[in-house]
């Protein structure tokens, strides 16, 4: 007798284990680990959906009272042991029900209806031809007459050519196939949503600095392909070049290497919006063996493109997160490009980072994992510091030369009385590019509105006096920290100038484009954001439009900035530099530098000079100063220094557990109690070093009347931060007070809630 253990299709943390059921005799040839299932369950046995996770001959459970498996679904993927082992991996490290990490890792689960493509084949051949076709002109069966002339040219022809051009029936066709004279074969036929357009082939030449980060990442390649002993250094390669160095053309190079190796590659990158460059880039050099996967695709695109990935179609992945998930059988490479980007962090449960995830396959899979930006996160630069990465250096353009970088004091702007968007600077230099044909960019550094208060007369930013960063503004008159929970009453004046300009700051792309068309109303405009890029191929239709030269500017959020090459943009303008420089964030300075540099990487890509103008209250903030001076190793040991004094990632570790509820006593009841827990599991350890920041309510402290409220914790070694939320579910689990309570851990989070 053969048994399944099951995880039910539930995700609560109850029924977070496998339950055991009897594999009927029926299903013992079709059942396999990751089968989709149909199952009992419960007290009514209501008929529920499930994965199976091992095949055994052995039970924990009594036989006589087990439940025997109704049905194994054959339209459902199925899933491999080796996506099964990294969704117990997802679900140890970031905290969630193992159900929930299975749904993450299984590309799709719904039922898809698969698209046929039938072919009419020639069954007889020889005299036989002659003889079949003499029969029918005597007995003037025209229809089968007809179909056998073609078929004797040919040897065999699409059906709906058949059915639509020829006029054969339905009728005819099972005729002559039983008659032996024809015989219908079917083949799935997978969608292919990338458009390989006719384009010329794609000879990469590397320059020598390229050549040698390539030839030492091929190296390692090698000795991972071989089988040999090597460390996580060898596995995992940061490259760190700076905008326009040509980081794709080594990706290129490296996958090409792995392809000749007999193995696969996975591209992710940050931002659907950078799919088509992307792919244009690819497909020139590895034709129909690139596909794409992103969640602008259909079910039915995406479960195709796993299809064809499954049966050695498709050697190149290229797509966003979820791209990762991709089951390759023979994956060698990872890359993912612009790696600095927050984007790979999931903001829903399992709550994973995708460059974690990513180098535990690549240890699991035998693959290399390349990680590649001009501004590298400062995690990934801080194991390359620390010997855990192997750092590669591109120092030089490949084509064009860095811009000339102007900042542009906006309270310098005020005293002039200039109180538009653009700067006098701005404004003259647009005027300039639109006389001289050339394209231009702006950038506005946040959408919507950034929540912190600042004074436009002196530039000071009312922070928290406990956590060093922004107090965010409330509808309640009052600014608070959603890291510990300090609050203070909004000021009238600056506390540190006296100004009467102190309120809260932001700008949106539709504004800004207003503006712009006013300035300047024979200009071109696009805009690109959230609302423009919402339908299905919006990111392509845009950007085509702005590279083909149907507008003069491009007006735009992040997406812009990231990744883009457009030879006649001259000039990049970056309207609001403070709006990420104070989010109520520890990464605030990061992602700031991260966005002020890579929005200088987007201009005088070309044989033209660029010009960016970053315009901000703050022009002395390091994040400014050493973007303008494309300058990230100052950066980083001026950051390093304030993360080590502030114990924030990647010097320690970073938890935020999320409590929510409809119900607030109910909510503060359970806080009480997880931190109380936490207390004691502290002193129990004698884990000193084990930093408890609040409870505090969220930075939305409610939503769709579900109250919120956060705790962070810090620790040098993640292991204790994973042990704690081990206990923690434990006692959710056992504790009644949870049942309408929900919790969710989020490792090292991006952010603040």
């Amino acid at each position: 007798m053969m048994f399944a253990n099951v995880i039910i299709d539930i995700s609560h943390e109850k029924l977070d284990r496998p339950f055991g059921y009897i594999v009927p005799k029926r299903l013992e040839d079709v059942i396999s680990v990751g089968s989709f299932v149909r199952v009992p369950f419960g007290v009514g046995n209501r008929e529920i959906s499930g994965f199976v996770i091992e095949i055994t001959d052995k039970s924990d459970y009594p036989v006589e009272k087990m439940k025997e498996i109704y049905s194994v679904s054959r339209d459902k993927e199925i899933v491999t042991s080796r996506l099964i082992e990294l969704a117990h991996f997802i679900k140890t490290e970031y905290g969630s029900t193992m159900n929930r990490a299975l749904k993450t890792v299984i590309p799709v689960k719904d039922k898809i209806k698969h698209v046929e493509r039938k072919t009419i084949v020639l069954n007889i051949e020889g005299d036989e031809i002659g003889d079949t076709m003499a029969s029918y002109r005597k007995k003037r069966a025209n229809a089968r007459l007809r179909l056998l002339e073609e078929l004797k040219e040919v040897k065999m022809l699409p059906k709906s050519i058949v059915t639509d051009k020829l006029n054969i029936t339905p009728g005819t066709l099972k005729s002559m196939m039983e008659e032996g004279v024809i015989r219908v074969v079917s083949e799935t036929e997978y969608r292919n949503p990338v458009n390989i357009e006719e384009q010329e082939e794609y000879d990469i030449v590397l320059n020598s600095q390229q050549r040698q980060v390539a030839d030492s990442i091929k190296e390692s390649m090698g000795a991972v392909y071989s089988g040999e002993d090597v460390d996580t250094k060898d596995r995992v390669h940061l490259i760190h070049g700076i905008t326009g160095s040509g980081k794709t053309e080594v990706y290129i190079d490296l996958i090409e290497g792995a392809i000749n190796n007999g193995k696969q590659a996975i591209v992710l990158i940050p931002e659907i919006a950078l799919t088509y460059q992307t792919v244009k880039r690819f497909t020139r050099k590895f034709k129909d063996k690139v596909s794409i996967i992103n969640s602008k695709l259909s079910k039915g695109e995406r479960y195709d493109q796993f299809e064809r990935a499954k049966k050695g179609e498709v050697s190149v992945m290229i797509g966003p997160r979820s791209a990762l998930f991709t089951p390759f059988s023979n994956l060698g490479l990872i890359i993912i490009d612009e790696e600095h980007e927050g984007s790979y962090k999931s903001d829903s449960v399992p709550k994973y980072n995708a460059r974690e995830v990513a180098e535990h396959i690549a240890i699991t899979t035998g693959s290399v994992l390349v990680l590649g930006s001009a501004t590298p996160s400062l995690d990934s630069y801080y194991k390359a510091m620390n010997g855990e990465y192997s750092l590669h250096k591109l120092t030089g353009r490949e084509k064009g030369n860095l811009a000339d970088v102007h900042v542009v004091d906006l309270r310098d702007e005020l005293h002039q009385g200039n109180k538009s968007i653009f700067s006098f600077k701005l404004q003259k230099l647009i005027a300039e590019r639109l006389e001289r044909k050339e394209q231009i960019m702006l950038f506005i550094n946040r959408r919507g509105y950034a929540g912190f208060v600042s004074c436009r007369e002196c530039g000071s930013v009312m922070k928290c006096p406990h956590c060093d960063v922004s107090l965010k503004a409330h509808n309640n008159g009052k600014l608070i920290c959603h890291y510990c929970g300090y609050e203070v009453k909004t000021p009238r004046l600056c506390p540190k100038c006296g100004s009467k300009y102190i309120a809260g700051f932001g700008t949106g792309t539709q504004k800004v484009e207003m503006a712009i068309k006013k300035l300047f109303p024979t200009a071109r405009v696009l805009r690109m954001d959230m609302d423009t890029t919402s339908k299905k191929g919006g990111h392509e239709e845009i950007l085509s439009a702005f590279s083909n030269g149907d507008a003069d500017i491009l007006v735009g959020t992040q997406m812009i900035v990231k990744g883009h090459d457009f030879p006649n943009v001259t000039l990049v303008g970056v309207l609001a530099a403070d709006m990420s420089l104070y989010a109520s964030d520890y990464r605030a300075s990061e992602r700031t530098f991260q966005l002020l540099t890579q929005a200088a990487g987007r201009a005088g890509r070309g044989s033209k000079k660029g010009d960016v103008v970053i315009q901000t209250y703050n022009p002395d903030n390091y994040s400014i100063v050493y973007s303008k001076e494309q300058n990230y190793e100052s950066f980083y040991s001026e950051e390093i220094a304030y993360r080590k004094l502030m114990l924030y990632p990647p010097v320690a570790h970073m938890t935020a557990i999320l409590i929510t509820s409809k119900d607030t006593s109910l909510l503060n009841e359970a806080v009480e109690i997880l931190c109380g827990r936490i207390k004691c599991l502290k002193n129990e350890q004698n884990e000193k070093m084990l930093a408890i920041i609040g409870p505090a309510d969220a930075g939305i402290a409610r939503i769709n009347d579900v109250y919120r409220k956060v705790i962070y914790l810090k620790h040098f070694d993640n292991n204790v931060l994973i042990q704690i939320k081990d206990n923690l579910e434990k006692l959710i689990e056992a504790d009644r007070v949870f049942e309408n309570v929900n919790v969710s851990f989020d490792f090292t989070p991006q952010g603040n809630y």
